[in-house]
């Protein structure tokens, strides 16, 4: 009966092992028999000698491949019962997971998002090459948490000219994205005893979600034409943008400037400045970072995903000295280190002024787009107000009707817009009709289309 198996199973695993004898080809179809059910569980195997005599191959390699399997738990061998087939779990079937329903428009003029269709291919390409050309062999291992010394000796450079920041290479912190900078910031200031966090009352809700996942309870702050009310900042921190308020698209006041950095100076509190689009200022230079008047006091986070492209996840922090040490701790247990290849890419992109000119043209094609929304609105949507200043890459319309039913008109008609209300802390609908308009986002081939269809709807 012994011999009849072996010669069965023998015979099965001859076919599979044609064009290789060796202990892997032995092992790869005993793992193929049994994962497609030629061999099931129970199935006891022909003793070593037998199945390397059936095979023609050498009794060793059969003892070697059985011990192989029998670790990885796929055989099961018994003192005196030989080796079989072991007993395992049925995987359950795959249960697609729900997404959720994202609707996928005709045209998208959505806040959030640059123009991808700009990013520099040609010039990034050729920073790639350079960069890993001059890469010494340690940049490809385990490094500094803090990043790259290259990229953050460009950002210095880069940010004490374009933003006036002032930050020296030891201090920045290079991080995979805004949002990881904002947890571990919250991170730190909660292990350091803080409860609250003051926010404007308009901003992202996803930066509210992720300052509340580590246990900071958030407090809005209203805003007005002059921006966020800072005689009303609470807690042991505030979460700002100064440069350009989103949504609202005020800057915050020369004289709340102050005063949010006299009120983080005497309660001892934290400033997170969020320059998230900083560089794109259109009617005068824009307004330096808030950082340079109190280093110790801000923590400034700017990004490469207006500037570049979100799906580029570089954005970097220069935080205040006593955090830094508290950061980098956070920063190992979150992902150890920021993807390298890109920071040295990143970083030849600056120092070769790439990156400038790349910002100098996105700064006129922005403007461009600005300038046309606002001269077709004054034309065929006269009852709209354009309103904060020229910057960044979206603007705010104050509308005639209900804004939230614009929306909707809009999305029936293949166009993605938001209303303000939509980035209000307190859901539901505000007195201020407004709608929030990112033309940044479309490619030149679809702009036109996206202001047209904007138009009709406005005009209803």
């Amino acid at each position: 009966m012994e011999d009849a198996r072996a010669n069965s199973v023998g015979a099965d695993l001859h076919l599979d092992l044609a064009g290789g004898r060796g202990r892997a080809d032995l092992v790869e179809a005993l793992h193929d028999s049994i994962r497609s059910g030629r061999l099931l569980p129970g199935t006891r195997l022909p003793s070593s000698r037998s199945l390397a005599k059936d095979l023609g191959i050498a009794r060793n390699t059969v003892a070697d491949a059985y011990g192989q399997l029998v670790a990885e738990g796929w055989l099961v061998a018994r003192q005196g019962s030989g080796t079989e087939v072991a007993h395992r779990e049925a995987p359950l079937a795959a249960t697609p997971v729900k997404q959720p329903e994202q609707r996928v428009y005709r045209y998208d003029l959505a806040p959030g998002s640059p123009d991808v269709s700009t990013f520099p291919r040609t010039e990034w390409l050729a920073a790639a090459r350079k960069a890993l050309t001059a890469a010494p062999h340690e940049a490809f291992g385990y490094s500094d948490p803090r990043g790259r010394i290259e990229l953050r000796r460009a950002l210095a450079d880069y940010l004490a000219r374009a933003r006036g920041v002032r930050a020296d290479p030891e201090r920045i912190v290079i991080v995979s994205g805004y949002v990881q900078a904002l947890s571990l910031l919250s991170e730190v200031l909660y292990a350091d005893g803080a409860r609250t966090l003051s926010v404007e009352e308009y901003g992202y809700d996803l930066h509210w979600d992720v300052a509340r996942s580590r246990g900071l309870e958030v407090v809005p702050v209203p805003v007005d034409h002059l921006g966020a009310r800072t005689d009303l900042l609470t807690g042991q921190a505030a979460l700002m943008t100064p440069a350009h308020q989103m949504p609202l698209g005020v800057p915050l006041a020369p004289e709340r400037r102050t005063a949010a950095v006299e009120w983080a100076r005497e309660t001892g509190s934290l400033l997170i400045e969020d320059d998230y689009d900083g560089e794109f200022r259109y009617d005068r230079q824009p307004v330096g970072a808030l950082q340079a008047l109190a280093p110790e006091r801000v923590a400034y986070v700017g990004t490469s995903s207006k500037s570049l492209a979100p799906g580029l996840r570089l954005a970097w922090m220069v935080v205040p000295q006593r955090l830094l040490e508290p950061v980098l701790a956070a920063k190992r247990t979150a992902d150890l280190l920021t993807a390298t290849l890109d920071q040295l890419i990143l970083a030849e992109f600056i120092t070769s002024a790439h990156y400038d000119r790349h910002v100098r043209r996105c700064r006129l094609h922005y403007r461009r787009r600005r300038d046309r929304l606002v001269e077709l609105l004054e034309v065929r949507a006269p009852g709209v107000t354009v309103a904060g200043i020229s910057a960044g890459l979206h603007v705010l319309l104050d509308v005639q009707g209900d804004a939230q039913d614009m929306v909707d008109r809009a999305a029936r008609q293949g166009l993605a817009v938001a209303s303000l209300d939509r980035y209000r802390f307190t859901p539901g609908r505000g007195e201020r009709q407004a709608l929030v308009v990112g033309y940044g986002t479309p490619p030149d081939h679809a702009y036109s289309g996206a202001l047209d269809l904007l138009c009709q709807v406005l005009a209803v």
